[in-house]
């Protein structure tokens, strides 16, 4: 797969920067203002459910853009995601194929305007937590004042300061507007959470899981995403944010590990971070976490 199918426009042309980097034009019709951003998500989304329910185009935007992420870092997962991603594109022709990299760059730009979950809300738009059986993503706005009420400033950068950086547990990820509102707020508060964060989250539902890694990826948020069951403690694939990857979190984590019980809140370990090669899934023994708790 050729990661240049979901590239927004402009990405790795031969323009000079004084071509590529232009004022926003609000008078300019084909480019929509940065808080439009969302709904023309929607309205492209939408654009193909002529042919296809939007639930199914949605779910495959969300799987497609979480694979090429994937794959252009986390090279031993590779060939069985590449496999998927190919088989999941032969549902579309080259015309419906072709706003793939539109509805990513509407993603991208989305994010780069705000920091929120965008995909909670677009998924709300189309009206699919009606099709996904009365599924719905906490608002933005509970999720920042919960991430504040959590993340004290003088309790995080005192974990920070005694550890380097703090980790948090999220038994029930969704969209990721919990994990979103945390980064958020650490930021606000003057820490860099690329830097200072790392986040274990959990999501039984694999369009949640993709959705989560998505917006945690693009935000560069160090994470790993697991698709598993919180309650009976099952684990079925791993996905680990091109933050962790690059940052090199494998270590930092097993480094840690040794001085859990110093911190004052304990959660749940995160999933063993096993070397790249050895990615493949399995049942782990664990106490269920509790929601969004740092340690």
């Amino acid at each position: 797969m050729e990661l240049d199918i979901l590239k927004p426009p402009g990405v790795g042309s031969s323009a000079t920067n004084e071509e590529r980097v232009t004022p926003f034009d609000f008078n300019d019709q084909a480019r929509p203002p940065p808080t439009r951003h969302p709904q023309e998500l929607t309205k492209l989304i939408n654009s193909l459910a002529y042919r296809h329910s939007a639930w199914q185009v949605f779910s495959d935007f969300v799987e497609a853009s979480a694979i090429s992420i994937s794959n252009a870092v986390d090279k031993p997962q590779f060939e069985k995601r590449e496999a998927r991603y190919m088989e999941l594109i032969k549902r579309y022709n080259k015309e419906e194929l072709a706003k793939l990299p539109e509805m990513l760059g509407h993603l991208i730009e989305a994010l780069e305007h705000e920091t929120t979950d965008v995909l909670g809300k677009v998924f709300h738009d189309l009206e699919l937590h009606n099709k996904w059986t009365g599924q719905f993503f906490s608002p933005y706005h509970l999720c920042k004042m919960m991430a504040k009420m959590t993340a004290d400033k003088e309790h995080v950068e005192s974990i920070i300061a005694e550890s380097g950086f703090v980790r948090a547990s999220e038994p029930c990820v969704g969209s990721g507007a919990m994990v979103i509102a945390l980064a958020e707020a650490m930021k606000e508060d003057g820490i860099n959470y690329q830097q200072h964060l790392h986040v274990t989250a959990v999501d039984v539902d694999i369009k949640c899981v993709h959705m989560a890694y998505i917006q945690l990826s693009l935000l560069h948020i160090p994470a790993v995403i697991v698709h598993g069951n919180t309650l009976s403690l099952e684990e079925y694939s791993h996905w680990y944010t091109p933050a962790h990857i690059m940052g090199g979190w494998n270590y930092k984590l097993r480094h840690a590990s040794s001085s859990d019980e110093k911190h004052e809140i304990i959660a749940a370990p995160v999933a063993p971070m096993e070397p790249l090669g050895q990615q493949e899934e399995k049942p782990i023994t664990r106490e269920p976490p509790s929601q969004l708790t740092l340690f």
